[in-house]
């Protein structure tokens, strides 16, 4: 795999091809290799949340009354696009996948317009700032880029390869059939257990193999979905702590996150990595059976 090595992106260049180029290591058995795949695993992951956790840093050290007066949601928005402008320009992300990250944009903003209106009220940003957009801050797109960045990043860094993925045609009719329910489940009933009952049997022997050191490991594709569904979990719980968003029952005092939220979001990832695994460079690391 070959990466751009322009003076511009020197340091995560030269990183990225420590962390890609592994030289087999026999000798290591055990609970060393156990360890040493371990550290590298955490490394790789930790590189490909670049976006998202630049992102989250800010979150955590912009006060809630803003900057040179400067209202902190316009901050936010001002720091994402600085982050988003410096990746494609450090050759970090092509402009392919620029491409697929404005995609996210669109989708998440949408929903934040639906589940923020007045007629619904899901969460709520309670802050004013001038880069509102029908109630809705325009940094929030970036949430749901930062899942697409880390996955686009995550798939060259740990090389990875699906096995078994289901028909596109399947895959995208199940992703938009649950982007749909996100918005239909206010009228008519929420359908994303029968949702997550289909991407069960759609994903049931697909298996992703990747590098975290310098053998391949498989896992189930699910396992992924959930994993990575919890994780956003989490960050959720620590963004919201932070009073960037309020859900209803947070309005008093801040209380955990439902859990049921993780079932949400690991039904979103599934959409989002069918985005991504839109994407022709991508396309060439999935097998699908005849």
């Amino acid at each position: 795999m070959t990466l751009v090595t322009d003076g511009r992106s020197g340091l995560l260049s030269a990183l990225d091809r420590r962390l890609i180029d592994q030289t087999p290591y026999p000798e290591l058995t055990g609970i060393s290799r156990f360890v040493v795949e371990f550290v590298m695993f955490g490394i790789k992951e930790a590189r490909a949340c670049l976006f998202a956790g630049l992102f989250f840093v800010s979150i955590f050290v912009v006060p809630r009354t803003g900057v040179f007066g400067i209202p902190r949601y316009d901050v936010l928005l001002i720091i994402a696009l600085a982050i988003q402008i410096w990746m494609v320009w450090t050759k970090l992300e092509t402009m392919d996948e620029l491409k697929a990250i404005c995609l996210f944009h669109v989708v998440g903003f949408a929903l934040e317009v639906f589940k923020t209106s007045g007629a619904i009220q899901s969460w709520s940003y309670p802050d004013f700032a001038y880069s509102k957009v029908l109630g809705v801050p325009l940094f929030s797109g970036f949430m749901y880029a930062a899942v697409g960045s880390y996955i686009i990043q995550a798939w060259r860094l740990l090389d990875v390869r699906i096995r078994h993925h289901p028909p596109y045609w399947m895959a995208i009719g199940v992703a938009l059939a649950i982007y749909l329910n996100f918005f239909t489940h206010h009228y008519i009933g929420d359908y994303r257990w029968y949702l997550a009952a289909l991407a069960i049997g759609l994903y049931a022997r697909t298996t992703v193999t990747f590098r975290p050191f310098d053998r391949d490991r498989q896992m189930p594709m699910l396992l992924a979905f959930i994993l990575i569904g919890f994780f956003i979990w989490v960050a959720e719980n620590i963004s919201t702590f932070f009073a960037i968003w309020h859900y209803p029952n947070q309005l008093g005092a801040w209380s955990t996150v439902h859990l049921g939220k993780w079932s949400s979001w690991t039904l979103l990832v599934m959409m989002t990595f069918t985005i991504v695994a839109s994407l022709k460079h991508i396309r060439a690391t999935i097998h699908i059976p005849k």
